[in-house]
């Protein structure tokens, strides 16, 4: 069996900020935006990597959810329980200075890992939770 990754999604409360956040922040190329019903996505990606998506969607972006669902998913996201991605970096120091000069939510600075990475973190607009990572160099 061969796979690969095509979209992954991310839960956001507000489509004009995370798209602020990952379009101006992170640099990631809008490819599309729908609005439907109240809801949004918007798939982005890394210009390098054309056949990975990320969508961003609204947390009424599922129109079946019954209320009661959509609510608790609005609570765990105001929360910061939700993950989202982690991104690979050549420089793992480099990119936590551009991303938090955005004025991103800064979670954690750049430190070792025993596993063998270098890796910070932050909240996006939403809350949820991004990380970026570089290999330690032998």
């Amino acid at each position: 069996m061969e796979l690969t990754l095509h979209y992954c999604y991310i839960t956001v409360d507000d489509g004009d900020k995370a798209l602020a956040f990952y379009r101006d922040a992170l640099g990631l190329e809008v490819r599309n935006d729908v609005a439907y019903g109240g809801a949004r996505w918007l798939t982005m990606g890394p210009p390098s990597q054309p056949d990975v998506n990320i969508v961003l969607e609204t947390v009424n972006a599922d129109l079946n959810a019954a209320p009661e669902d959509l609510a608790a998913l609005g609570d765990l996201l105001a929360k910061g329980m939700l993950r989202a991605v982690v991104f690979a970096t050549p420089d793992c120091d480099a990119t936590f200075e551009e991303v938090r000069a955005s004025g991103a939510e800064v979670l954690q600075e750049p430190i070792d890992q025993p596993h063998g990475v270098r890796d910070c973190a932050f909240r996006d607009p939403a809350g949820n939770m991004i990380r970026f990572y570089q290999l330690k160099k032998d």
